[in-house]
């Protein structure tokens, strides 16, 4: 089991912002994590709605691979951002960055 080499986290989120304003969608920084290291959740919207919440997972191989692990619920659009809160309050070095474009999922590998 070999690791994958990561990208530091700074890069990665400038260039999922970079490549998500070429192509005409918003992208923000919703908490900025630690710029080597720091672990990345991707929030996923259309227009605002439709949250998805992706982060990469450790697999048993040593690899990482994006997973969602959340998603808004249309009824009670406050649990979600609460969820957000709590996981950026409980890790310090996490980056939460939003891209809000069609089928977002792309910029991260998933089709």
């Amino acid at each position: 089991m070999t690791e994958e080499p990561r990208l530091p986290a700074h890069l990665e989120v400038g260039a999922l912002i970079r490549r998500v304003g070429a192509e005409g969608g918003f992208a923000s920084v919703l908490q900025k994590g630690e710029p080597d290291g720091g672990t990345i959740l991707v929030v996923l919207t259309e227009r605002g709605t439709g949250a998805r919440v992706y982060e990469r997972m450790p697999r048993a191989d040593g690899t990482r691979a994006w997973q969602l692990s959340r998603r808004e619920d249309p009824d009670n659009k406050i649990e979600l951002q609460e969820w957000l809160d709590r996981r950026g309050f409980q890790d310090p070095d996490l980056w939460i960055v939003e891209l809000d474009i069609a089928n977002g999922e792309r910029f991260i590998g998933i089709t």
